[in-house]
């Protein structure tokens, strides 16, 4: 590894710790824990000796009498300050995964459109997961190694340097009571592992509604409200993984201290049997004690930096989502109301960097305050990337885009979306309540009347009637429960209770039938009055009544005027519609 390659990883590193820094006085905790196991370790060799030679060889009664009370405060010393490392190392490993977890999470609520189609939602979903568990024990990991262990080793050479030997007692008598706690504590470990991966399903379901529908949260500011959900899921995790961590702890205090009263008993009986002479000098016992007390440490430092390197390759994963760049919004223009005239000015525009590829090729028309306009053309000829352009999804590269006359990138993004609605053809609905899915984000805050304005305009109470529960009904996860049909009237209902004045129109009623379609157009209609209006439809019937009509092939304009002149015209736009009603 060159020296860039080691300032890098010294740098993650760095900044990994970080997020330990506010957890200070748990890690003083920690450390003063971890060091006073080392010294209880190395003490509980140390008493080897007196035992050995004054209770034992030297038949000292009043040695054996106080040596059993010693070895049980050691183990209850020994227990406590592994529960004080565990529970406090357990501390700081979440509150690191809750914080870069929530980082993250929040992170994708504000990446530009582009990045979610260059990235596999999986991966993404991995990280969030896996990665951020990988980083918590890394460092709790390192941290236990660094200071228990080494301070372990170091005490044992220490005492071995002391002592010329030790004695190895076995304590076997106390195992089948050790297996007892063990397969109890395993019964807890597993209930609230389940718990924990249940919740962990739950964080990773919102943030794949949060990946899938990142549109819908833009359009209507629902940034808060999925911060808010996943703080909620990401709490109950945090909280059951510490009663987790506390159970283990408590666990392993209990089985130490097991241990103690067991090895104490046998102590006793070894002092009082010591008077045949069948025992070995203390001095080496203890040394042989310390040589075993050191094994496991070593074993463990020289695995710390494969333990190191993963933390650091999980750490990085998590910093470069981090890292990357927000949707741009150099925009300062706030405006309170608009006209909603907008005016597409030679936009040319392509998903690919080099430009070599144009979607969009020198588009240019105007609408007017309170038009409409569709927008037609044949699959792949660049109909919904372009009225994607208008709320920022993607940045044109060439030619201007103007509402009022201002360039769309001086009004603040914020500001830009909130003048739009958004119907599309990809319904994105939230494992929620009917109601809740309506009024989406910052619309949680419409009255009642106002939600149920908008609900039967959309034609929402028809279907949410028929349900238990009514517009309180769970629909699952997408709206699995719910029909094509009836996800779409609630994404209707949601731009109708928004009262954006612009609309988008993307493929709105695609997933109707005919009689829907029929219901829902009049509601659509109603809706566009006196706001400009980017309709994008396959079906040509649904857009005759348009102000203009704009017929696009391979991203240029290749036609523009009412239906009833590009018919006389007898071009693009004729071709298409003789086409889909079969005439000619």
């Amino acid at each position: 590894m060159d020296s860039s390659s080691n300032n890098e990883v010294l740098e993650t590193y760095k900044r990994l710790w970080s997020y330990v820094a506010p957890y200070r006085f748990i890690g003083c905790i920690a450390i003063i824990a971890m060091t006073a196991t080392a010294f209880v370790e190395m003490m509980m060799v140390a008493l080897i000796e007196p035992l050995l030679d004054e209770a034992l060889v030297a038949k000292n009664i009043e040695a054996s009498k106080w040596l059993p009370f010693a070895f049980v405060a050691i183990f209850i010393a020994r227990g406590l300050s592994g529960f004080g490392t565990e529970a406090s190392l357990g501390w700081i490993g979440r509150g690191v995964i809750s914080s870069l977890r929530r980082e993250v999470f929040e992170k994708f609520l504000y990446l530009p459109t582009r990045y979610f189609e260059n990235h596999a939602t999986g991966s993404l979903l991995s990280k969030m997961t896996y990665n951020v568990e990988m980083v918590a024990e890394s460092v709790t990991s390192v941290v236990t190694i660094l200071v228990r262990d080494v301070l372990t080793v170091i005490a044992a050479i220490g005492l071995m340097v002391y002592q010329s030997s030790q004695l190895f007692l076995t304590v076997a008598v106390v195992f089948p009571l050790i297996a007892i706690i063990v397969k109890f504590l395993g019964s807890v470990f597993r209930r609230y592992s389940q718990r924990i991966q249940d919740s962990i399903g739950e964080v990773t379901q919102v943030t794949e509604e949060a990946l899938t529908g990142h549109k819908i949260i833009k359009i209507f500011g629902g940034q808060d409200y999925e911060k808010n959900r996943l703080t909620a899921i990401d709490e109950r995790n945090r909280k059951q993984n510490l009663k987790l961590i506390r159970s283990r702890s408590l666990g392993v205090a209990v089985t130490q201290i097991v241990f103690g009263f067991g090895l104490a008993g046998v102590i006793y009986f070894a002092g009082i049997e010591s008077i045949n002479g069948n025992l070995s000098p203390g001095s080496f016992m203890s040394f042989f004690g310390a040589m075993m007390l050191m094994l496991q440490p070593i074993r463990r430092i020289t695995n710390v930096n494969s333990i190191l390197q993963r933390g650091i390759a999980a750490s990085s994963s998590l910093f470069e989502i981090i890292d990357e760049p927000n949707e741009k919004d150099y925009g300062a223009k706030f405006a309170q109301s608009t006209n909603g005239k907008i005016e597409f000015n030679n936009v040319s525009f392509s998903y690919d960097e080099t430009n070599k590829e144009k979607i969009i090729n020198d588009v240019s028309f105007t609408i007017e305050k309170g038009q409409s306009i569709a927008i037609v053309g044949h699959s792949g000829s660049g109909k919904s990337s372009l009225v994607n352009l208008l709320p920022r999804f993607y940045d044109y590269q060439f030619g201007k885009i103007l509402l009022d006359g201002i360039l769309i990138q001086d009004y603040t993004i914020e500001n830009l979306r909130k003048k739009i609605s958004l119907v599309s053809q990809d319904v994105v609905l939230f494992n929620d309540s009917i109601m809740n899915n309506l009024a989406y984000g910052e619309l949680s805050g419409c009255s009642s009347s106002e939600l149920l304005s908008a609900a039967e305009s959309a034609r929402i109470t028809e279907f949410a009637d028929d349900f238990p529960n009514g517009m309180d009904t769970m629909i699952g996860d997408k709206g699995v429960l719910l029909s094509g049909g009836q996800r779409q009237r609630i994404a209707i209902g949601r731009a109708i209770l928004k009262d954006a004045p612009i609309l988008i129109l993307d493929e709105a009623t695609s997933s109707l039938d005919t009689r829907s379609e029929f219901q829902i157009q009049q509601a659509l209609k109603d809706l566009m009055i006196d706001r400009t209006t980017l309709v994008v439809a396959h079906r040509l019937s649904t857009i005759e009544n348009a102000d203009q009509i704009v017929v696009l092939e391979k991203g240029r304009v290749v036609e523009k005027g009412s239906h009833e002149t590009l018919i006389d015209n007898g071009s693009y736009y004729a071709d298409l519609h003789r086409l889909q009603f079969k005439k000619g």
